[in-house]
């Protein structure tokens, strides 16, 4: 508290899960802007690790060889939500990470039990360290990584919502085989043995799909004050 400040509004960690293409990003950024929360995108962490494996030539169809080398790249996050940098092995990945390349390969990574280990322990503790609150934007926040998170929110939309968003952002992407990619990927990532993409029983649905962002955004940011305001 400084100089006798009205008392901060108490800490809250805030778990934004669903698929991709249903502004998950987009908006757990803008939220944690609007609320001066941190702000932490787990995919870009699994990104990272997978671009490193790919980097080193590790064999991503083997996941033995995944497992026995999940442990050695150091992957530091950023936490600002206007511009969350990411780092492995003291290499700036947030471009490179993006690439279709690794955006192919970071289901099977992701599926390693191992990783997901790895990379768990990594996001609490990141969670952990955030004085003012967080939001944690992923597929397994809210059911696995901060299963006590104080207010959990699942993303949902149309499948051709989101393709329509997802090829918007992958300038010239092709809709139809975007909505293909993206159905496979939601198929891996809800039947993986670890940490499958769910819905926690206590979160928040909401479905963007006839949304615009700014609604998506104002409606998380109500969620978000009315849990403060409970605590």
């Amino acid at each position: 508290m400084e100089n006798g400040a009205a008392r901060p509004a108490p800490a809250v960690i805030v778990a934004i899960d669903g698929p991709s293409g249903t502004g998950k990003s987009s908006t757990s950024k803008a939220v944690a802007a609007k609320l001066g929360l941190s702000y932490l995108d787990t995919g870009a962490q699994y990104r990272a690790i997978t671009w490193w494996m790919v980097t080193n030539g590790i064999d991503i169809t083997d996941p033995t060889a995944i497992a026995a080398v999940a442990g050695k790249p150091e992957i530091i996050s950023g936490t600002d939500p206007s511009a969350p940098a990411i780092t492995v092995d003291g290499t700036d990945v947030a471009g490179p990470i993006r690439t279709q390349e690794v955006t192919s390969k970071v289901s099977a990574v992701s599926a390693v039990p191992e990783v997901r280990a790895r990379i768990t322990e990594l996001q609490r503790s990141i969670a952990a360290a955030a004085e003012l609150g967080i939001v944690v934007e992923g597929r397994d926040i809210g059911t696995t990584v901060l299963p006590d998170a104080d207010l959990k929110i699942f993303l949902t939309a149309s499948p051709e919502a989101r393709a329509s968003r997802r090829s918007g952002e992958l300038k010239g992407a092709d809709v139809h085989s975007t909505r293909e990619a993206l159905l496979k990927r939601d198929a891996a990532d809800s039947s993986r043995k670890t940490s499958p993409l769910a819905k926690a029983d206590d979160a928040v649905e909401v479905d963007t799909s006839d949304l615009t962002l700014q609604q998506v955004i104002e409606c998380v940011v109500t969620l978000v004050e009315e849990k403060r305001a409970a605590k």
